[in-house]
């Protein structure tokens, strides 16, 4: 299993929502033992020169190999958080998105590997499930209630 650690730099991330049933979309964050303590919505790191709207259409196309629309304008959010006793700093670009129809159809996960061989499940999410006892947090905190806000 990888160890995954933040960076020591400020990120500049760009993440799509995307929703089936009123449930979001969002991969599975383990701790170092493989618990699941979360989940976050996909997306990734903004290059340099590159756009969040290109960023967001690459990193789907990278994590999922699906084209995506976006379909609206992004929230920006300010990530600072602690994993595993490293602090991680962002700053996030966070919009709706639309797969092609029939994309994923009749799948309750997907199945995927990061850049760096990690192997991610993503899962759609009812957000009454997350950051409650019991139950995983939605990452980035705030989002939950940011997102109850809009819809």
């Amino acid at each position: 299993m990888t160890t995954w650690r933040p960076h020591s730099n400020i990120r500049v991330v760009a993440i799509g929502l995307h929703w089936r049933n009123d449930r979001l979309l969002a991969a599975e964050v383990r701790d170092d033992a493989g618990r699941i303590k979360g989940v976050r919505p996909l997306g990734g790191e903004i290059e340099f020169g590159e756009s969040w709207r290109a960023a967001m259409v690459r990193e789907f196309h990278e994590e999922l190999g699906v084209g995506i629309t976006i379909t609206s304008e992004p929230m920006v959010m300010e990530n600072i958080f602690v994993h595993e006793g490293s602090t991680g700093h962002e700053v996030m670009f966070i919009a709706e998105v639309a797969f092609p129809d029939g994309a994923f159809a009749g799948q309750d996960r997907i199945d995927f590997r990061e850049d760096n061989g990690e192997e991610i499940v993503a899962r759609w999410f009812d957000l009454g499930e997350l950051d409650v006892a019991g139950g995983p947090s939605l990452y980035p905190t705030g989002l939950k209630e940011l997102l109850l806000g809009r819809r």
